[in-house]
């Protein structure tokens, strides 16, 4: 069998990896020819992917890519891994889903299965892009051809996850489609849960990280609440985990980051609109988690008039880019944001990640293009007034901060257990 996956970012590059590692021929395509060039060499361009499984593939054939979009006629299936980011209205943006589909169009042949993974509202795939798909081909969904939804569960950073082990939901626009999607699917991963329908398999995928952002969003208004109060959020989660039922920790922060969580609830309550219902639960999250870096610099200004400095004009160290530990994505990570907020307030601000070198183009971070990470030395970081923890990588080495730091603002509990006379640790 040889199928397509357009998109080779963090979602289509493993599912790649592992359709080919299962025996299924797998055409890797994608617009960015500087991926393309990698991959063809070995290369990797995820941290969590190994280079070494990349030249295995390409080597063994199984793999192969390209910026050529007519190799769709190749593939029995086409899978859609593409971002679907908001636009500068905070609105979804699922342009690169239907130029996708118009890609797949020109392509179609009778029989074929096209599969939308990128998370995205319910009717993305049984309306718009089928509407694409029929239009471009005049061919019929469900007829002439498969359509089906199965969302992404990829979770970076987690060296326990694996593609294959992570149970795969399937909803098809018929039972048929559903059916073909099932029997894909089952050739690479262990365990595949088929729905009724493909809005049900967007549902789940948007109740999953909007379950996340909800809770998240409690536990970060909880700890400004603790905080006044003089009580340690981080002892207090702790305490409550250790309840056998009924509850499940969930960690504050300065924000949230990634493609999921700030953006997957906006999805959601945007489609709500369209029906005349108001999310009112979600969005209040929203609102909580999108005003940590707010928090965080108040923090960041009280660390610094202990020192009898004021904001403006001070150095800060933003320690951590990423959006979550221990990888190398910064797609919409509170980091940026903090550093935002602090250039906007006379702040010289610069940071420091073991895994990202050098900034890249990112929409919130474009005024940030081509920075560079600091040096990880007693020298650079002892020039700072105070050093911010957004993400607690644990390449990093805490007790030597401590040594080095002046002082310390930890966001994320990074310092537990750590004390140093000379540095001043707080917590935010």
């Amino acid at each position: 069998m040889k199928i397509a996956i357009i998109g080779l970012g963090y979602v289509g590059l493993p599912l790649s990896l592992q359709f080919a590692r299962s025996g299924v021929r797998v055409i890797g395509l994608d617009i960015e020819s500087h991926k393309i060039r990698l991959l063809e060499r070995g290369k990797s361009y995820i941290r969590h992917v190994a280079p070494e499984v990349i030249s295995s593939a390409i080597r063994d054939k199984t793999f192969s890519v390209s910026t050529d979009f007519r190799r769709i006629r190749e593939a029995e299936a086409v899978i859609i891994c593409v971002p679907t980011p908001l636009t500068k209205n905070r609105e979804p943006d699922i342009s690169c889903v239907l130029r996708s589909g118009e890609a797949i169009a020109a392509n179609l042949k009778t029989g074929m299965l096209v599969v939308l993974e990128s998370t995205t509202y319910p009717g993305t795939t049984d309306e718009d892009l089928r509407s694409v798909l029929e239009r471009g081909a005049g061919m019929r969904a469900g007829q002439d051809f498969h359509l089906a939804f199965s969302p992404e569960r990829e979770d970076p950073g987690n060296p326990h996850s694996k593609v294959n082990e992570i149970p795969k939901i399937v909803g098809g626009l018929t039972p048929a489609c559903c059916e073909r999607a099932r029997a894909l699917y089952a050739r690479a991963i262990k365990s595949v849960v088929p729905v009724s329908s493909c809005r049900v398999a967007e549902a789940a995928k948007l109740l999953e990280n909007t379950f996340r952002a909800v809770n998240i969003g409690l536990v970060n208004e909880l700890k400004a609440i603790y905080s006044a109060m003089g009580i340690d959020i981080w002892e207090v989660i702790a305490a409550a985990k250790t309840k056998p039922f009924g509850f499940m920790p969930f960690y504050p922060g300065p924000g949230v980051g990634g493609h999921c969580i700030p953006i997957d609830p906006i999805y959601l309550t945007w489609k709500a609109r369209e029906y005349g219902k108001s999310a009112r639960f979600i969005e209040l999250a929203t609102e909580i988690n999108a005003g940590m870096p707010e928090y965080v610099v108040r923090r960041v200004s009280e660390a610094l008039n202990a020192q009898c400095k004021p904001l403006k004009g001070a150095r800060i160290l933003l320690l951590g880019l990423a959006y979550k530990a221990n990888i190398d994505d910064f797609r919409e990570s509170p980091t940026v944001a903090l550093m935002n907020l602090l250039k906007d307030r006379g702040v010289m601000v610069e940071y420091y990640d073991p895994f990202i070198p050098k900034m890249s183009h990112m929409r919130e971070a474009n005024d940030w293009r081509g920075k560079k990470s600091i040096k990880w030395s007693q020298k650079c970081i002892s020039a700072f007034d105070t050093v911010v923890i957004s993400t607690a990588h644990e390449e990093i080495d805490y007790r030597e901060l401590a040594q080095w730091a002046k002082s310390i603002v930890d966001t994320r509990n990074a310092m537990a257990g750590i004390k140093m006379k000379a540095c001043q640790i707080w917590k935010a």
